[in-house]
């Protein structure tokens, strides 16, 4: 990642010179902040209505998980190299995004009941407390403060990597799976980073309005903000398992 770039996003798919790269015809509508916002709104629907659809499936959830994740990561990468089909597969991420949330959020709900409802409402919460603050000034993407969460987010997305490697060979990280006081704690320093890239995509978002990014941006903007929503959710409902096994 670029060092000393103008704007900067920790989400990977708002990268730092996304909207730089991006051109705008003359006389052509423009991206807007509401614009994102409304399109942000729809992509949730979406989201939702497919996740809906998973939770009741019961035990056939587990192969509509597997389609959601394998072909969200096919179309996010797609998303992301061809960002002018962003109003065609922001909507379809959104949709097998659904698919893969709902079937997780049903496992951990046999598990641990009431964890759905809680993660939801903590999720949001911090979407709403955020937005409220950056939008007071409380919080400013300065310079110094998007190197600090960026760097932490690549820090998180290498050891979840190293993880991930380890895990075909039979080997587990406990103090970062478990339930111990340092597997709660590093789940609650990876929910407090992703929350902060909350902030990063709100400052990326308004940056790209102020320089007339392409109106089909905003729904590449709105994916973005959907992605960091996704992996915050995530982490919540994590760290909630977490605190639940510790009863």
């Amino acid at each position: 990642m670029a060092a000393h770039l103008a704007m900067r996003s920790g989400n990977p798919v708002l990268g730092s010179d996304t909207f730089r790269k991006e051109r705008v015809l003359s006389g052509a509508e423009t991206m807007t902040i509401g614009g994102t916002v409304n399109k942000s709104a729809l992509l949730f629907v979406i989201l939702c209505a497919t996740a809906t659809f998973t939770w009741n499936q019961g035990q056939a959830a587990a192969g509509l998980i597997w389609v959601g994740v394998i072909g969200g990561l096919v179309v996010a990468l797609v998303t992301v190299f061809k960002k002018t089909w962003a109003p065609i597969t922001a909507p379809i991420y959104a949709a097998l995004q659904g698919l893969a949330l709902g079937g997780i959020s049903a496992i951990f709900e046999s598990a641990y009941p009431g964890i759905v409802s809680q993660a939801v409402f903590l999720t949001f919460g911090t979407l709403a407390a955020l937005l409220v603050a950056y939008r007071s000034g409380w919080i400013k993407a300065t310079e110094n403060f998007k190197l600090g969460v960026v760097a932490a987010t690549g820090g998180i997305f290498f050891v979840y990597l190293i993880s991930f490697v380890l895990s075909f060979f039979g080997v587990s990280i406990p103090l970062i799976h478990g339930s111990g006081t340092f597997g709660i704690l590093f789940s609650l320093f990876v929910v407090v980073i992703a929350a902060l890239n909350l902030v990063l995509d709100f400052d990326f978002i308004e940056q790209g309005a102020e320089q007339g990014a392409p109106k089909y941006m905003e729904w590449y903007a709105a994916f973005g903000l959907i992605v960091t929503l996704i992996w915050l959710y995530l982490e919540i409902l994590r760290l909630l398992s977490k605190l639940q096994q510790r009863r």
